[in-house]
């Protein structure tokens, strides 16, 4: 199958989306190309529109290429609303598996940002963030959307 980029200038520095015929398969922290498909320009509009503040929520196709229990992780990470935030344990017991396995999951989500990783926080801090600029990115994102009162 095919791959497309397109590069998307961003607050947190070059962002590559990267796509096939069917949808979004990764973001990545990077310079890219400037492939022109119909799915990379609405990502790309609507990842704009997210760091302009005039989105909350992503309708972009994706295309998850990973196990079963990665696509139950990104389905509940994909469910918690914009401003909002869990931890790895309410996701656990959500998905009746270790709080470790969520950490991990989060960890190879490979499209962050549109997939929200950076919602899912520590019991006692934040947890990690597998972007570009680790803990600093994610709470850069988390104030970005309002969910900063936590970090005070």
């Amino acid at each position: 199958m095919s791959r497309f980029e397109q590069a998307v200038d961003s607050p947190l520095g070059p962002l590559t989306l990267v796509a096939d015929a069917v949808g979004i398969t990764a973001l990545e922290w990077r310079e890219g190309r400037r492939d022109e498909t119909p799915v990379l320009r609405q990502a790309a509009l609507q990842l704009t529109e997210y760091f302009a503040g005039k989105r909350q929520d992503f309708t972009v196709p994706v295309r998850l290429t990973c196990s079963e229990f990665q696509r139950s992780v990104c389905a509940a990470m994909s469910a918690i609303r914009f401003g909002k935030t869990r931890t790895y344990g309410d996701l656990a017991g959500q998905l009746g598996v270790p709080a470790q396995a969520i950490g991990q999951a989060c960890g190879s989500n490979p499209i962050p940002i549109l997939i929200p990783c950076h919602r899912v926080l520590g019991a006692n801090g934040l947890g990690g963030y597998s972007g570009d600029g680790g803990v600093e990115t994610k709470v850069w994102l988390l104030r970005h959307e309002g969910a900063a009162g936590l970090l005070i």
